[in-house]
């Protein structure tokens, strides 16, 4: 899914900076504390490493349970002793009129003050009907815990490929895209099975830090004031399923509060430095590029304080979240500071 800040396109760039950094070893752990969709915690569950995984928004919790923590098969077997196949059963079911359709589509906020398409009247049904059932499942135990998030996560990366929506969920488009028209489908996400130990968190980094150790702690902060609960409140909203207070034209939830210290210029760096003194980790590499918040003569003299400092450097293809945004140039230099602690 589109996610601002995602490192998908530069997996191979950190795997080579770890590799280069970091002397190699046995049952690493890597911590990904400020995971988001995943992908990095993915990627080095791939390659075997045990992996501890955080993120203050409940979706990505729900994508970390969903797609990191789960390790065995899941066979759904409650269901399966009645005839279901859940990813059958789901794509046929009939759509409801719930929060997403009443609160996020054309036809649900018709006579509304604020009319919002953020979906096909079609789609906004068709994830409440599946929302509800998921729910139904887990409250007659019908399903696990792991079979709970891992058809929540199936369910918010299908939403989000039909989202009417440039990219993040600040506002929708006028008209129903191509890829908006087209009817969500629920598909099996790929999970990465070994016997490797997975420990997922849905807390502020700053308190999690403090109860956490491993190997290596790898850093994906924001870098700008672009807030993550107002640019995936529906994403939110459809993990937690708790209808809500929301207001104004774009329908955000009114308990949006999660805006992070790293968001704002004379807080940043602070908390950063807090962050690595308190890190029970030997090895941290900061992923953060060139037109950050913190700059980089800032993050030098921090990690200076704490051992050994090197510095790599790439270019990076921006992430555009929107097409109305001007941008001074298409790349950002990506940078990956790393620090072996004394």
């Amino acid at each position: 899914m589109n996610y601002i800040g995602s490192k998908f396109s530069i997996l191979n760039y950190i795997d080579e900076v770890i590799e280069d950094f970091i002397p190699k070893k046995n049952n690493i752990t890597l911590c990904d504390i400020f995971a988001g969709t995943g992908v990095v915690s993915k990627y080095f569950k791939a390659k075997g490493y045990n992996i501890i995984s955080n993120d203050i928004e409940y979706f990505s919790y729900v994508i970390l349970e969903g797609l990191v923590k789960n390790s065995d098969e899941l066979k759904f077997e409650k269901l399966a002793s009645k005839g279901i196949d859940p990813f059958i059963y789901l794509n046929n079911l009939r759509g409801r009129k719930g929060f997403i359709y009443k609160n996020y589509s054309l036809g649900g906020t018709k006579g509304k003050e604020y009319k919002r398409q953020y979906f096909s009247d079609y789609n906004a049904k068709k994830i409440d009907a599946c929302r509800m059932k998921i729910e139904y499942w887990k409250k007659k135990k019908l399903i696990s815990d792991n079979e709970y998030y891992y058809l929540l996560a199936c369910l918010i990366e299908a939403s989000d490929k039909v989202a009417n929506t440039a990219s993040v969920y600040e506002a929708f488009l006028k008209d129903l895209k191509e890829s908006a028209k087209k009817n969500i489908e629920i598909k099996r996400l790929d999970l990465v099975y070994n016997d490797k130990k997975y420990e997922i968190y849905n807390k502020d980094s700053k308190e999690l830090i403090r109860e956490i150790k491993g190997d290596i702690l790898y850093l994906d902060p924001p870098y700008n004031s672009r807030r993550y609960d107002t640019n995936y409140h529906i994403l939110e909203t459809i993990a937690l399923y708790d209808n809500p207070k929301i207001t104004g034209k774009t329908g955000i939830r009114v308990d949006s509060s999660k805006k992070s210290n790293y968001c704002i210029k004379n807080k940043a760096k602070d908390e950063l430095e807090d962050l690595i003194k308190n890190a029970n980790f030997k090895y941290i590499l900061l992923s953060y590029n060139d037109e950050g918040i913190i700059s980089t003569k800032d993050i030098e003299e921090i990690m200076k304080k704490y051992g050994n400092y090197k510095k790599y450097e790439k270019k990076h293809k921006r992430f555009k979240a929107d097409n109305k945004r001007e941008y001074k140039k298409d790349y950002t230099i990506e940078y990956i500071h790393c620090l072996e602690k004394k």
